[in-house]
C-alpha cells in the first residue's frame, strides 16, 4: 500500500511539473519575445589595426666603388656568415689605380730627395753670407712642398688600395639573404649614391610588425601590451606578440592621423615572411568567467503601454508593503548607488527586461562593465543572475539564445528562468 502511495505521489509531482513547464513554455511562445540567456564567459576589449611584417634587423649592402660585377656567390634565401664573400667586382681598373698611386709615391719621394739635396748644398753658402736670404728661401720652400706632395701621394695610394679591397663585397652580419639586386656582368655606379646589391636579415626567428594605429586609439596602446594577430596565408592560426615601441612621429594621409606601433613577434616555425600583411588586435583589457549579456538585450525598450503597466504594478507593490519597509528600505551592502545614484553615473547603469512568474514585464538594473561590442559584462546587480533569460528583442515566436564571450558557456537553453521583481 505504501509503495502504491509513493508511486502516486511521484506521478502527481511529475505531472504537475510537466503541466507547469508546458504552461510556462506556452507563455514564452505566445509572448512574441526573443530571449537571451545570461551566461558566464571570457571577454576581451581590443583595438584592431593592420601592419606589415619585417625582420627586426636588416642590413642593406652596397658598393663604394663603381665597376662591373665579376662574380656573385649567393642567391635569395641563402644563409651567410659574417665576413663571407657575397660578390666581387672586376678589379683590373682598380689594380691599375693602385699601380698609378704607387708610381706617384715613388715620384714624390724622388722629388723630395732632389729638393733636400739642393737645400743641403746651399745651406753652408748661406751660412757664410755668400748668398742672400731671398736667394736661399726657394730651396727651403721646395723641401716643404715636396714633403707635402709625398704625403698626398701616399694618401692616394691608401685610397686606391682601399678601393681595391671594396671590390670584394662581404657580409657585415650573419643572416639570410632576402634580396639580391645584381647579376654577373652588371655595371654598378657609386658616384652619386651607394647602390644596394643585397639585403640581409639578421634573425628571421624574430619579426616585427609596423602597425598603423588611429589617433583616437593610440592613447590606449602601451609598451609591453599583449598583441594577437593573423596573416592571410595562415588564416586559421593566431600569432602572439608584444608592443615594443610607440613612435611619436605621426603620419597624415587624407586628413587621417595615425601613429606607428612596433610589435615584436616570435617566428620559431619560420612561418612569417617579410612583407606579409598582419591584422593586429591590441588587447586592452580582458576578463574571465564574467556574467555576460548580449548587447541586443540592452537595446530592447518596451512600448509606452507596457511601461505604464509596469509603473502601475510597481506602485501597487509598494503600496502593499508595510510602512516599516517603505520608510527604511535600503539597498543591500555593495549595491549603494543602484537606483539611488550615490556611487555611479547614469551612464554606468544598464537595464534589462524579463518576464516574472506571472508573465508580466519586469526590469533588472545593473552596473555595466567592459564590452567588446557584442556582449557587456554585468558588473553588479541585485536580481540578474547566471542562467536567467532576459528579453533580447521582439520576434514572431519566443526563441532563446545564449550570450557568448571569448569562452564557452555550459548552460543549457530552455524557457526563461524568472527573476525576482526589481
Amino acid at each position: 500500500m505504501k509503495k502504491v502511495l509513493v508511486i502516486i505521489v511521484i506521478a502527481a509531482v511529475c505531472g504537475f511539473g510537466g503541466w507547469y513547464f508546458f504552461l510556462r513554455s506556452s507563455a514564452v511562445a505566445e509572448s512574441g519575445y526573443n530571449f537571451v540567456e545570461l551566461a558566464r564567459g571570457d571577454l576581451e576589449s581590443t583595438i584592431s589595426a593592420s601592419g606589415t611584417l619585417s625582420p627586426v634587423t636588416t642590413v642593406e649592402i652596397g658598393t663604394q666603388v663603381s665597376g662591373t660585377i665579376d662574380s656573385v656567390f649567393v642567391d635569395y634565401n641563402d644563409q651567410v656568415q659574417k665576413g663571407q664573400v657575397l660578390a666581387v667586382l672586376d678589379t683590373i681598373l682598380l689594380r691599375a689605380s693602385v699601380l698609378d698611386a704607387e708610381a706617384g709615391v715613388e715620384k714624390a719621394e724622388a722629388q723630395l730627395e732632389q729638393a733636400q739635396a739642393n737645400y743641403e748644398r746651399f745651406q753652408p753658402i748661406f751660412g757664410k753670407g755668400l748668398i742672400s736670404e731671398a736667394e736661399f728661401l726657394p730651396y727651403e720652400i721646395a723641401v716643404k712642398t715636396q714633403k707635402a706632395t709625398l704625403k698626398s701621394a701616399k694618401a692616394s695610394q691608401v685610397r686606391a688600395e682601399q678601393n681595391l679591397g671594396y671590390a670584394v663585397i662581404t657580409s657585415p652580419i650573419s643572416g639570410t639573404v632576402i634580396k639580391r639586386e645584381v647579376e654577373t656582368g652588371q655595371t654598378v655606379a657609386a658616384s652619386l649614391s651607394t647602390p644596394t646589391l643585397f639585403i640581409i636579415a639578421e634573425d628571421m626567428a624574430r619579426m616585427e610588425i609596423l602597425a598603423e594605429v588611429d589617433e583616437s586609439d593610440i592613447g590606449l596602446i602601451k609598451t609591453g601590451q599583449a598583441v594577437r594577430f593573423d596573416v592571410q596565408t595562415y588564416s586559421d592560426k593566431l600569432f602572439e606578440g608584444t608592443v615594443t615601441q610607440v613612435r611619436l612621429q605621426p603620419t597624415t594621409i587624407s586628413n587621417v592621423v595615425t601613429y606607428t606601433v612596433v610589435v615584436d613577434a616570435a617566428n620559431d616555425d619560420y612561418l612569417l615572411l617579410p612583407g606579409m600583411t598582419a591584422t593586429v588586435d591590441f588587447i586592452i583589457e580582458d576578463i574571465s568567467a564574467a556574467l555576460l549579456v548580449p548587447n541586443s538585450a540592452l537595446r530592447f525598450r518596451p512600448s509606452e503601454e507596457q511601461l505604464e503597466d509596469f509603473r502601475q504594478r510597481r506602485q501597487a507593490e509598494r503600496a502593499d508593503r508595510p510602512d516599516s519597509l517603505r520608510e527604511n528600505r535600503r539597498p543591500p551592502e555593495g549595491m549603494m548607488g543602484m537606483g539611488g545614484g550615490r556611487n555611479m553615473n547614469r551612464s554606468d547603469m544598464g537595464q534589462l527586461w524579463y518576464l516574472d512568474d506571472d508573465g508580466n514585464l519586469a526590469m533588472g538594473m545593473f552596473k555595466k562593465g567592459m564590452t567588446d561590442g557584442s556582449n557587456t559584462v554585468i558588473d553588479r546587480s541585485r536580481n540578474l543572475t547566471e542562467g536567467m533569460q532576459v528579453i533580447g528583442g521582439i520576434g514572431l515566436t519566443g526563441t532563446t539564445s545564449k550570450s557568448s564571450g571569448s569562452g564557452n558557456s555550459a548552460l543549457s537553453g530552455g524557457p526563461p528562468r524568472r527573476g525576482p521583481g526589481f
